[in-house]
């Protein structure tokens, strides 16, 4: 049965087919994952975090979409992780995310002691009788990780810009691959001068003065709409 098959099935109530859709397409959400690694976290988590990514994908695509759906995945994935990393761990602690966190300390030391390795989010969830989404929440706020929305120096621009706003990984092809399918679909929210400036900075690597000097206007102009374009496609990243 194709994808296409299986999620409208899916929305029509099949679990099953639902569930045949995140496991074929395991392979997607880790190359995803990989992305974020080393920022604090393991990547079973972050998979966990992929995967709730994936069925909300599953969930809202529609087939009358002229789109293959790992392209529509792809950003929802990848959002997903993105908010579970953004706020460096710091949120509101409710009362019950306390009692959570509490259970699931004593259950995690539980776990550690009986079978000397560390507990997954699914395996937390089961013991703890808690949802996947508890869970992650419950161990998100225990956690303090470096923001992707973090400030770094431009060298050379005398200006700063976070993490996030350098939209092309140039480390690996699987990263750029990625990236650019979550950009082309940001690309299409944008009017033809802002996609041009966004491609001569990210795809052509110009610096703000070659922009400026190419489109006749003034650096500091050209900083201005390039933060703004980039807050806009923040929030498009964001959902």
């Amino acid at each position: 049965m194709d994808t296409l098959t299986l999620i409208k099935q899916a929305h029509k109530g099949d679990k099953a087919s639902r569930d045949k859709v995140l496991t074929e397409n395991t392979a997607l959400i880790w190359s995803i994952v990989r992305r974020f690694l080393n920022r604090g976290y393991e990547g079973e988590d972050l998979f966990q975090i992929g995967c709730i990514g994936m069925l909300k994908a599953i969930d809202r695509f529609d087939v009358n979409y002229n789109v293959a759906f790992s392209t529509y995945a792809v950003p929802l994935i990848t959002g997903e992780i993105r908010r579970f990393l953004r706020d460096d761990g710091i949120i509101k602690i409710s009362r019950s995310i306390k009692e959570n966190q509490n259970k699931i300390i004593a259950e995690t030391e539980k776990f550690r002691e009986i079978n000397h390795v560390e507990p997954t989010i699914e395996k937390l969830a089961e013991i703890c009788s808690l949802s996947k989404e508890d869970v992650v929440t419950a161990i998100e706020s225990l956690r303090n990780v470096e923001s992707i929305y973090k400030e770094v120096e431009c060298s050379g621009e005398g200006n700063s810009v976070s993490i996030v706003d350098r939209l092309v990984d140039q480390s690996n092809h699987e990263n750029m691959v990625l990236d650019r399918m979550l950009i082309k679909q940001l690309l299409d929210t944008l009017d033809e001068n802002e996609r041009n400036i966004i491609i001569l900075r990210y795809y052509k690597n110009k610096t703000q003065a070659d922009i400026a000097k190419e489109i006749g206007i003034t650096q500091v102009q050209v900083s201005r709409k390039e933060k703004k374009i980039l807050n806009k496609l923040k929030k498009e990243i964001n959902f």
